[in-house]
């Protein structure tokens, strides 16, 4: 990769704004950032705005108005609904004094140590040894997958590593472990919960059930509602995407860190022909 400050994080700094690096690129548009991006800066704002709150977060969900493009961004952030056990947090993201994508996050106080609490067993990925990896100069093999060559940087090449359960990029169902290469900001890695946030916008595309040579199916909405707080630097994603005639699309992804699952993520789509 390029030597610079680009490779050591996703997006710089300059008084207010937050300037996307190369490796933000989306797989839709190179002038556009992946979902991924602006959501794990999304998440990470909103965790500066709530640090000493004593809540949780069990919601969080991201539009995107536009295409994200690769310029300058704002990020404002409203305190919507303040309460001792419920607040809501609403986000603005600007380019050049225009609106292009808002968010919000919903905090509750969390299960208590009192509280009797059912197990429910719930099945964990399996793990990352023996994982497949996905590497920045396989992309050809991704192809269409975003219009980028072998070598190309991007969200999806460079900023994130996946080690894949199922074959990369296949139509179906599939299981991917993933984390970031690089910090958020410069000197500022990623907390887990960016992690997932990031991680959770790929839910389309790893498990899409149309080739992506053919077909464009971008996600116009993200929502993450999340069963307890994700633990360390790798998320695992199982996803899958359904569909009917005359209907939305809609791609489904369990969340996952590697003591179990932390929540679900849900993407309505936009399906075409290229």
């Amino acid at each position: 990769m390029p030597s610079g400050v680009a490779d050591s994080s996703l997006f710089n700094i300059e008084g207010n704004l937050y300037l996307p690096t190369e490796h933000t690129r989306g797989p839709w548009d190179p002038r556009a950032l992946h979902g991924g991006a602006p959501a794990a800066l999304l998440t990470s704002c909103f965790e500066k705005h709530m640090e000493a709150a004593g809540l949780t977060f069990g919601r969080l969900g991201f539009e995107f108005l536009r295409p994200i493009p690769m310029a300058p961004l704002e990020v404002g952030i409203t305190l919507v609904r303040s309460g001792r056990r419920v607040r809501e947090l609403h986000a603005s993201l600007a380019s050049e004094g225009e609106q292009i994508g808002r968010a919000d996050a919903l905090l509750v106080q969390p299960v208590g140590d009192g509280i009797p609490v059912t197990s429910h067993d719930l099945p964990r990925m399996a793990p990352r040894e023996g994982a497949r990896e996905a590497s920045h100069e396989a992309v050809e093999e991704v192809g269409p997958a975003g219009g980028l060559v072998a070598g190309s940087a991007g969200f999806g090449a460079t900023g994130m590593e996946m080690k894949w359960l199922d074959r990369p990029w296949s139509p179906g169902r599939a299981r991917v472990w993933m984390r970031p290469r690089m910090d958020l900001l410069p000197g500022e890695p990623m907390s887990p919960l960016a992690r997932v946030a990031a991680a959770a916008d790929f839910g389309n595309g790893v498990g899409a059930e149309l080739p992506f040579d053919g077909f464009l199916f971008i996600n116009a909405d993200l929502t993450l509602h999340l069963q307890r707080a994700p633990e360390g630097d790798w998320v695992g994603i199982d996803a899958r995407t359904l569909m009917s005639v005359g209907g939305p699309a809609l791609a489904e992804s369990v969340l996952h860190d590697e003591t179990g699952p932390v929540g679900r993520a849900f993407q309505t789509l936009v399906v075409q022909l290229r």
